[in-house]
């Protein structure tokens, strides 16, 4: 991949099968694990990581490099970016925080854009079909034609494309900005405000 992160931050979620978030994993500069996300990385052979969380499910011989917070205001996947922003990484690949329950997987990728806008963290998160990266204002994006496309609108009251099949919109509404397809090596969004952008790993 192209991008290089800071660090990697895996989640309780479903663990990566797929070659490019495996990849990411392997490669990771610093990795933190969100609790109970240490188990399955022990297995992977990265028992390295740095693990945040209240520890409930944290094997007794790793506990040693656990950092706990058990405040419940904010989920393990915040203390983990909090972590990384008080060691000054702010590229951040997110990885697990899909998978197993749906609550989970919505609360976790609204986050993302939670970060991008509160705490400055350019980050991008990796499932086993693609990826959802936060933007705002006028971006271009590489891709590939017949990549699958999806964009969600977060108070733009201005937004269109260039490179997409389908022109968008100001979405009010979160289908319709999905099961879109790009048409070329690149697409461009114009857009006053922010926005979530979802990329599929294969084209259709």
């Amino acid at each position: 991949m192209e991008k290089t992160f800071d660090a990697v931050i895996i989640a309780n979620g479903a663990f990566p099968t797929h070659a490019v978030p495996l990849d990411i994993l392997h490669h990771a500069a610093h990795l933190i694990a969100c609790d109970g996300a240490i188990t399955p990385l022990l297995l992977e052979g990265l028992g390295e990581a740095v693990v945040i969380g209240d520890g409930d499910s944290v094997p007794a011989e790793y506990r040693d490099r656990l950092i706990q917070i058990d405040e419940q205001a904010d989920n393990d996947l915040t203390k983990a970016t909090r972590y990384c922003v008080e060691h000054g990484w702010k590229r951040i690949a997110y990885l697990g925080c899909t998978g197993k329950r749906e609550d989970h997987t919505l609360g976790n990728i609204s986050l993302l854009m939670r970060y991008f806008r509160e705490m400055g963290i350019d980050g991008t998160m990796f499932t086993d079909y693609g990826s959802f990266t936060p933007a705002y204002g006028n971006r271009t994006f590489p891709s590939m034609k017949g990549q699958q496309i999806s964009l969600w609108n977060f108070g733009c009251t201005q937004l269109s494309s260039k490179g997409l099949r389908w022109d968008c919109y100001a979405f009010d509404q979160w289908w319709q900005g999905t099961l879109n397809e790009a048409i070329g090596e690149e697409f461009a969004i114009t857009a006053d405000g922010y926005y979530l952008v979802y990329q599929t790993y294969d084209v259709k």
